[in-house]
Parts: C-alpha cells; sequence; structure tokens
C-alpha cells in the first residue's frame, strides 16, 4: 500500500530538473552523470527515459534550462518518446545580461511542435520500420465460397465440397477431434526495477515512503539527511550519514529488517554516485543473497541488476572480471528459479558477453 502510495505521487508531480548554464544537471537536487563525451542535454534525456522504461510509465518534468533561458514541460514515455506537455517560458534574464537561447531544451524552433505534439526520440533504439505480414495458410479440408470481385477480392480457388448430412460409409473424411481449450499462456513476470532506480526516485519524493510502519520514521530521517547532503553536493558526508543510519538501524530493529536492508540499499546507490563502483557492487550483491534466502526473488532480482550496474561501471579487467564471476554465480542461481530472473534472460547473456570481452582484454594487458 505504501509502495502504491508512492507511485501515485510520484506521477501525479513532475519530476523538477536544472540544467545549469556550467553544463551539470541535477534532477530534484540529484546529480545527473553522464558519459564522457555526452551532452549534459542528452544526459537528462536518457536519464529520465531510464526512470520511465524501469517503471513502465511516463515521466513528466519540469526543465529549467539555465543554458537557454527558458522552463520547459516535458513528458518522456517508456518508449523513449518525448513531447513538450505545455508551451515554453523564457526565464527573466540577469539585469544587463542577454540570454540567447542556446540549448536542447530551449523553445521552438529548437524542440519543435506545440502543445502535445511529440517531438523525435533523441536516441531511437534499434528497431525495424517495416511491418510483415504472414500470409494465412488455407485450412486443409476445408473451401470457402465466394463470389468473384466481392469486396475487390478475388475469389479463392475451388476447394472440397461441403456436405450437410450423414457421410456415406465407403467415403473417406477428415476427423473432428473435440476437446478441452490448451490453457493461456501465463503473462510473465513483470521485470522490477534496479534498486538503484528505486531509490533515486525515493530521493526526487516530496514525502518519503519507507518500507514497513515500525521503520518508516527511520528510513524518513535518513533519507532526509542524506538527501540534504547529495543536494548540497556533498556525497561524501552523504555516503557517511548512510553507513550511520545503517548502523543505529540494525541496532534498533535488528540486522534482518526490511528497513535496515533498505538502508543499505541507500547506502549502496551513495556510493555508485561517489564514484566508489566496487562498494556499490559488493552491498548490492550481498542484498541479493540476502533477499533470496528470505524467499524474495524480485527483489534479489533487483539488488542484482543494481550489482550489475556498479560491475558495469569498473574499468580494470582483473577486477571486473573477479566481480563478474561472483555476480553470474548470484544470478545464474536466481535464474534457476521461479521469478523475474528467470523470464528476463538476456541482460544475463549481456554479462557472459561482457565477461567474453573482459578475458581477452585481460589476456592483451598481461
Amino acid at each position: 500500500m505504501s509502495r502504491l502510495s508512492f507511485e501515485k505521487r510520484r506521477a501525479d508531480l513532475p519530476v523538477q530538473v536544472r540544467v545549469s548554464a556550467a553544463g551539470t544537471a541535477s534532477v530534484a537536487g540529484t546529480p545527473v552523470l553522464r558519459a564522457p563525451g555526452e551532452d549534459i542535454h542528452d544526459a537528462v534525456l536518457n536519464h529520465l527515459h531510464h526512470l520511465a522504461t524501469s517503471h513502465g510509465t511516463p515521466i513528466r518534468a519540469t526543465i529549467h534550462d539555465d543554458a537557454a533561458g527558458c522552463l520547459v514541460p516535458l513528458e518522456i514515455s517508456p518508449d523513449g518518446t518525448t513531447r513538450m506537455t505545455g508551451e515554453p517560458t523564457r526565464l527573466p534574464a540577469a539585469p544587463g545580461t542577454v540570454q540567447p537561447p542556446r540549448g536542447v531544451f530551449g523553445p521552438p524552433p529548437v524542440m519543435g511542435g506545440g502543445e502535445g505534439e511529440p517531438i523525435p526520440r533523441r536516441k531511437p533504439r534499434s528497431a525495424s520500420s517495416t511491418v510483415n505480414f504472414r500470409k494465412v495458410k488455407p485450412v486443409s479440408g476445408v473451401g470457402v465460397a465466394s463470389e468473384p470481385g466481392l469486396g475487390g477480392m478475388p475469389a479463392p480457388g475451388p476447394g472440397p465440397e461441403l456436405v450437410l448430412g450423414p457421410k456415406p460409409a465407403p467415403e473417406p473424411g477428415p476427423e473432428l477431434v473435440l476437446g478441452p481449450k490448451s490453457a493461456p499462456e501465463a503473462e510473465p513476470e513483470p521485470v522490477p526495477p534496479s534498486r538503484f532506480d528505486v531509490i533515486a526516485e525515493e530521493m526526487l519524493a516530496e514525502a518519503p515512503v519507507g518500507e514497513t510502519p515500525d521503520g518508516a520514521e527511520v528510513w524518513t530521517a535518513a533519507l532526509a539527511r542524506v538527501g540534504d547532503a547529495v543536494r548540497d553536493g556533498e556525497v561524501e558526508r552523504a555516503a557517511e550519514l548512510a553507513s550511520r543510519a545503517v548502523v543505529k538501524a540494525s541496532r534498533a530493529l535488528g540486522p534482518r529488517h526490511p528497513e535496515v536492508l533498505h538502508l543499505r540499499e541507500l547506502c549502496a546507490y551513495i556510493a555508485y554516485l561517489t564514484g566508489d563502483p566496487a562498494r556499490a557492487f559488493d552491498l548490492s550483491l550481498d542484498l541479493a543473497r540476502k533477499r533470496a534466502e528470505s524467499g524474495d526473488p524480485a527483489a534479489a532480482y533487483s539488488n542484482v541488476r543494481s550489482a550489475a550496474t556498479a560491475w558495469r561501471a569498473v574499468g580494470d579487467a582483473e577486477q571486473a572480471l573477479r566481480m563478474g564471476r561472483e555476480l553470474i554465480d548470484v544470478w545464474t542461481a536466481l535464474a534457476a528459479a521461479p521469478g523475474p530472473a528467470a523470464t528476463d534472460p538476456r541482460p544475463l547473456e549481456s554479462a557472459h558477453t561482457r565477461m567474453t570481452r573482459l578475458t581477452a582484454r585481460a589476456a592483451a594487458e598481461a
């Protein structure tokens, strides 16, 4: 119920995004990470698209773009489509200055279109633009009578005659077997977002929601302090505050309490933000083991996905190989049991592919 409340608030309130003239950006105060050479506007859109994909719902955002000198309302869909939900508003310029629109988030004609008109995706995913239609094969043993030219369609070729009444004894024919209808295929279990994405969104919420009623106050207080430190740019202090919160909550609630595990996820995410992917990996993979042991494969898979995100940020081939073996062992065990890891095989295949590349790199560097 608490998770539903959080999702409703997230859907109702637009995400506040700030793009500075210096080329940095934040989402509700949380710094946006970008790859080397990546434009900050692309990094913002990719970040918002990732959030929309993780939750399967469009993300509404208000872009306060200092670089372009305007305020732009956007909606980013899980399929990557981006559209403006209103007219861009010019930001007031400082006295004695001129702010020509320069950025991607500026008003038309840079973005194009008016309210409600979709604009092209910035980075389209690889997808075929053609549609293939299969020819329907005629059912064996059944003919269809039709008049030539009916509805502009040519008449089908002759088929076997359909005879009503008792079938003569020497005359063979197809046997019709009646039986129960086959059961419809079960819907695949939805893939949960990584816990990094969940924690990032909880930091955006105006009223954070805890995992349990008895631990909600602990989570809310800890997240408020850590979030303030992140928004002030003091990520090292945020990491220290998160670690202290885990120690304090463990003493009060016990090391396996859901809220303590929740706080450990916060520690892992902050470690990732501070540029310590190895610590983020260790914390996330340990949480995946604990969640699996407690019989929660969906939460365990969410932690595995966070561990995989941290693992991909490790550049040293030898270190990444050691971490990758540990990750794949846990991941393979999860995929062998019922749960979302079993119905989502492609990320694990991608991890195996990276291990092949890392092995080749390590051999070349040796």
